[in-house]
């Protein structure tokens, strides 16, 4: 929550757009809330799957309406579902270093949650498609700078470009051809 307020000032300048997914977690829905109140932001909301597909069909035409969109719902499934409908409409997803951190999307890791996710950040960052794990806002802030000036941003979507043509992303894919196959071989 901090991060959004320390980017508020890009936001407002119209530099940067924030999708805040406060999931199905109203302690996250009510602190994005305060702190876009208080640093002056306008935001949009998102309450249902309805409107996030309805989002994702403008996103890919068109920008959003005000530069942040707060999703925040009452189920657990729209609240995962969102992350995986937005990514093919967002340029960095920042989270923390967990499962996420193997979607083909650029990424700012920012502070885990538990140790474990630490080798998550590591691994995107070989890969190059992620940051290392980013412990402090100024940080943060100093890399979306990065993204808006320097080629950073290029060069992770060719490392994912890349990374994809060698099947890295291809795990679910492959877990399911190999339960298909087993199956198979029961019959």
């Amino acid at each position: 929550v901090s991060l959004v307020g320390a980017l508020s000032g890009l936001v407002k300048e119209g530099r940067v757009q924030l999708f805040l997914n406060a999931a199905d977690h109203e302690h996250m829905r009510a602190a994005f809330v305060g702190a876009l109140e208080s640093n002056g932001v306008d935001y949009d909301k998102v309450v249902d799957m309805n409107g996030v597909q309805e989002f994702k069909r403008k996103m890919m035409t068109e920008e959003p309406s005000k530069n942040v969109t707060l999703f925040t719902y009452d189920d657990y499934f729209t609240a995962v579902a969102t992350t995986d409908l937005l990514c093919n409409v967002a340029d960095v997803l920042a989270c923390k270093p967990s499962e996420l951190a193997f979607y083909p999307i650029p990424k700012l890791m920012i502070r885990r949650v538990g140790d474990h996710e630490e080798y998550s950040a590591f691994r995107a960052s070989e890969l190059g498609d992620g940051t290392l794990e980013v412990r402090e806002v100024d940080l943060a802030v100093k890399y979306v700078k990065l993204f808006l000036s320097t080629g950073l941003l290029e060069v992770m979507n060719k490392s994912i470009d890349n990374n994809n043509k060698i099947g890295l992303y291809d795990g679910c894919k492959n877990a399911i051809r190999i339960a298909l196959e087993r199956a198979e071989q029961m019959q």
